[in-house]
C-alpha cells in the first residue's frame, strides 16, 4: 500500500470527526472502489433491465456473461497480482521507478496473452454466439488491465482521480446501457456494450493516472519475472485466495439449483444473489486493514527492521519488537471485533432491509445469507493475518493457509451438494473457518519466532538466484528485441 500511508497519516493527524471520515473515505475508496462499481453496475443494471420491461431470460444471461467474464479476469490476474506489487514496492524501495511502467506492459501483455487464449477458447464453445462472445472476450481483457493497473495504483497519490474513475466509469455505462434499452436494442448486445465502454473509460483513466505519476521507463518489461523464482508462493497465494472465494459458486452451479441460461453460461441465483450481498460486508475489514495498518502498525514495524539495518543495540530490538506486536496484537483484536460487529448487523437487520428490495428475496435466500456472512466474516479476519504475514515474508506460511482455504472450502462446497438445500453455504463458512484460524495461528507461531526468521535463515553467502524464470525473462527480451538491463540486477 506504498503512498496511502502517506496520506492516511496526514489526515489522521488532523483533529475534528470531518478528518476521520474523510480519512476512512479514502482508504474505502482505494481499497473497495472496484468491487463497489461492480455491484453497484451489476444492480443498476438489473433495475434499467426490469424498468423497460426486458425478460428474466435476458436479464439473466446478462448477469452470467458479465460474471463469467469478471471471475475469469479475477483468477487470471491473481497469479502475478502479488508478485507484481512484491516487484513494485522494491523498485520503489530502490528508487528505481523508471522499472515500474515497463512491468506494468510486460505483466498486462503477459495476463492478456494466457488469460484471452484460455478465455477465447471457453467462448468459442460456450454457445455465447459471435457478437456476445466478442463483447465478453473484451470485456474480460479490459478487465485484466483494469485489475492489473490496481496493483500498481496503490502508489498513486491522486486519490481525488481515481474516485473520478470509479464514478464516470459506472456514469458511462448506466447512461449507455439506459440509452441502448430505450432504443429497443437487444437487451443483452447493448448492455454488454455499455459495460465495456464503462470499463474501457476506467482502462484509459486509470493508466493515464500511472503515465503521469511514472516515468515512461526504459530497459526490460519482464524484469518482474525474476521475482518469481523466489516469490513463487505469492503468485500461488493469490490464485488460492480467489479460489477459496468464488470457487463455492462455481460449485453451486453444478448443483441442484443450477438454472441453464443458455449453453455453458449457468448459475444458481438463490445462493448467487445473498453470496454477493454478503461479500459487502467485509468491506468494514478491508478499510479498517488499511487505516490500522497504514497508520498504527506500519511504522513500529518500518522502526523494528529499520534497528536490524541500521545496527541498533540488543536491547533497543527488544523493545521495538514488543511494542510492534503489541500493536500488531491490538490491531487485530479490534478488527475482528469490528467484523464481529457488522456481521452481526447485517445478520440481525439483513432480512428486515434486503426483503424491501427488488432482489426476490425468499426465506431459504435470506438463511444463505446469514451464513454467507458469517463465512465472509471469518474470512476478512484470516484474510487480514494472512496479509501481516506477508509483510514478514512468511509467503510459504501464506501459501500454505490460502492454499487450506480454497481446499476446504471446496470440498466442504461439495460435500453439502449432496446432502440438503439447509446447508447450503456452510462449506464455504467451515473453509473460512479453518481459515481464520490458520492463519491466526501461524501469525502468532511465526512472530514468536521473528528475530530467529530474520537472522539465522539468511544466507551466509551471496547467492545466485537466477532460476527459470528468470531465464524466462531473458528469452522474452531476447525475442522481443528489447535491451535487458541485467547488469543493473
Amino acid at each position: 500500500m506504498a503512498g496511502v500511508g502517506f496520506e492516511l497519516k496526514r489526515l489522521f493527524a488532523q483533529r475534528g470527526l470531518l478528518a476521520g471520515l474523510r480519512a476512512y473515505g479514502v482508504s474505502g475508496a482505494v481499497c473497495a472502489g472496484p468491487m463497489l462499481l461492480g455491484v453497484l453496475m451489476q444492480l443498476g443494471l438489473q433495475l434499467l433491465c426490469q424498468l423497460f420491461g426486458r425478460s428474466a431470460l435476458e436479464r439473466q444471461l446478462t448477469v452470467c456473461m458479465i460474471t463469467y467474464s469478471l471471475l475469469a479476469s479475477l483468477l487470471i490476474t491473481s497469479v502475478l497480482s502479488m508478485v507484481v506489487t512484491r516487484f513494485l514496492a522494491d523498485m520503489l524501495f530502490e528508487e528505481r521507478p523508471a522499472a515500474v511502467m515497463p512491468s506494468f506492459w510486460g505483466s498486462t501483455g503477459l495476463l492478456l496473452a494466457a488469460g484471452g487464449t484460455l478465455y477465447g477458447v471457453f467462448l468459442c464453445f460456450s454457445g455465447a454466439g459471435a457478437l456476445h462472445g466478442f463483447l465478453c472476450w473484451t470485456l474480460f481483457g479490459e478487465l485484466v488491465v483494469v485489475w492489473n493497473a490496481m496493483s500498481y495504483l496503490t502508489a498513486i497519490k491522486d486519490y481525488r482521480g481515481i474516485l473520478q474513475s470509479f464514478a464516470c466509469a459506472a456514469a458511462v455505462a448506466l447512461c449507455l446501457a439506459a440509452a441502448g434499452l430505450a432504443l429497443g436494442l437487444p437487451t443483452v448486445a447493448a448492455v454488454l456494450a455499455a459495460v465495456c465502454t464503462g470499463y474501457g473509460v476506467m482502462l484509459v483513466w486509470d493508466v493515464a493516472l500511472l503515465t503521469r505519476c511514472f516515468p515512461a521507463g526504459e530497459g526490460s518489461a519482464f524484469v518482474f519475472l525474476q521475482w518469481c523464482d523466489e516469490g513463487w508462493p505469492l503468485a500461488l497465494t493469490g490464485l488460492f485466495t480467489n479460489l477459496g472465494l468464488f470457487g463455492h459458486l462455481v460449485l453451486m452451479w453444478l448443483g441442484p439449483w443450477q438454472l441453464r441460461v443458455q449453453g455453458a453460461f449457468v448459475g444458481a441465483p438463490a445462493y448467487d444473489v445473498p453470496s454477493l450481498l454478503a461479500f459487502l460486508t467485509i468491506l468494514v475489514t478491508t478499510v479498517n486493514f488499511v487505516v490500522s495498518v497504514e497508520v498504527n502498525f506500519y511504522p513500529k514495524y518500518r522502526s523494528y527492521y529499520a534497528l536490524f539495518n541500521d545496527g541498533g543495540s540488543i536491547g533497543d530490538i527488544l523493545q521495538a519488537g514488543q511494542e510492534m506486536l503489541a500493536v500488531l496484537k491490538s490491531e487485530l483484536w479490534y478488527t475482528g471485533l469490528k467484523q464481529l460487529f457488522a456481521t452481526g448487523l447485517a445478520v440481525a437487520l439483513g432480512g428486515v432491509l434486503l426483503t424491501r428490495l427488488p432482489l426476490g428475496m425468499t426465506d431459504p435466500m435470506l438463511g444463505y445469507f446469514r451464513v454467507l456472512c458469517v463465512g465472509y466474516g471469518l474470512y476478512a479476519v484470516g484474510n487480514t493475518a494472512m496479509l501481516l504475514l506477508l509483510y514478514f515474508t512468511d509467503y510459504r506460511g501464506a501459501m500454505a493457509c490460502t492454499g487450506l482455504f480454497a481446499g476446504s472450502a471446496a470440498v466442504f462446497t461439495a460435500l453439502s451438494l449432496f446432502g440438503s438445500e439447509a446447508y447450503f453455504g456452510f462449506g464455504f463458512l467451515l473453509g473460512a473457518a479453518l481459515f481464520c484460524l490458520a492463519a491466526v495461528l501461524r501469525l502468532d507461531w511465526y512472530t514468536r519466532r521473528l528475530p530467529y526468521f530474520l537472522l539465522s535463515r539468511q544466507p551466509v553467502a551471496a547467492e545466485d538466484k537466477a532460476g527459470r524464470f528468470a531465464r524466462l525473462a531473458k528469452k522474452l527480451h531476447e525475442t522481443l528485441e528489447v535491451d535487458p538491463p541485467w547488469n543493473q540486477l
